[in-house]
C-alpha cells in the first residue's frame, strides 16, 4: 500500500517570498516526476492560493486555499484542523500525489508548524530584514527543518552583509542546514530541492503515515 503523502510546511514573515519560492521549486519538482500539491493559509482571502493558480504550473484543483479566520499560525500549529481536513481531501482526490506543500500566511519569526500537521518545514527569511535578523533567535528561525535566506541579490541594496547573516546562522541555528536563494536567478534552488528529496521523498517509504484528519 502507498504511504501518505509527504507534507512540507513553508512559513516565514510577510513579504519574505514564501509563495515566490513555490512557484519556482514547484515547476522544478513536476519536471523530476514529483506530484505536487499546495495547502495555502491566509486570514480572509485565497490570495496565495489564487496567485499560484494563475501561474499554472499545476492544475487549479492541486492548490487548495485555507481561510483561517484568525492569526494563521493558529491553523499551523495549535490547532491545524483545517489544514488536515484539505490534506485528507487531496490525498483521497489524488492518491497518486507525492507531496504537499503547506504553505502559511504571512507571520513574524515566532511562527511554527505543528509536526501534526508536517513532516518538515522550512522557514523563509529576506535579506531585506537585516543581517541581524538571525541574532534575534526567533522559534521559526531557530527550529525549522531548514531555513531559505531569501533575495540574497538585493543585500548590496538595503546595507546587508551577507558573510554575517552566514556566520550568525551557522552560529544560532548550530549548523542546522541554511540555504540562500535568489528566485529570480535560481541561485540556492538546488540546495533546496535537495533537502526536500534527502528528508521527505527519500524516506517516504519508510515512514508511512497513519493518521487521519
Amino acid at each position: 500500500m502507498k504511504p501518505s503523502v509527504a507534507r512540507l510546511g513553508v512559513g516565514g514573515p510577510v513579504g519574505s517570498g514564501k509563495t515566490a519560492l513555490l512557484e519556482c521549486l514547484v515547476p522544478l519538482l513536476t519536471q523530476r516526476g514529483i506530484e505536487v500539491a499546495v495547502v495555502t493559509n491566509d486570514l480572509l482571502t485565497q490570495e496565495d492560493a489564487d496567485r499560484l493558480k494563475r501561474k499554472g504550473f499545476l492544475p487549479q484543483e492541486r492548490i487548495v486555499g485555507v481561510e483561517t479566520g484568525s492569526c494563521p499560525h493558529t491553523a499551523i500549529r495549535e490547532d491545524p484542523t483545517m489544514n488536515l481536513l484539505a490534506i485528507a481531501a487531496l490525498e483521497q482526490q489524488y492518491p497518486q500525489l507525492d507531496l504537499i506543500f503547506v504553505e502559511s500566511g504571512g507571520d513574524n519569526l515566532a511562527s511554527t508548524f505543528s509536526y501534526d500537521l508536517i513532516d518538515a518545514y522550512i522557514f523563509v527569511l529576506d535579506v531585506g530584514a537585516g543581517d541581524d535578523i538571525p541574532r534575534k533567535n526567533g522559534p521559526g528561525f531557530l527550529q525549522a527543518d531548514l531555513v531559505v535566506i531569501n533575495k540574497i541579490d538585493i543585500a548590496p541594496y538595503v546595507g546587508a552583509d551577507l558573510e554575517v547573516i552566514r556566520r550568525d546562522a551557522a552560529e544560532r541555528r548550530r549548523h542546522k542546514p541554511t540555504a540562500y536563494t535568489n528566485c529570480k536567478t535560481g541561485e540556492g534552488l538546488e540546495q533546496v530541492l535537495d533537502f526536500i528529496d534527502e528528508k521527505l521523498l527519500f524516506h517516504r517509504s519508510n515512514n508511512p503515515r497513519t493518521d487521519v484528519a
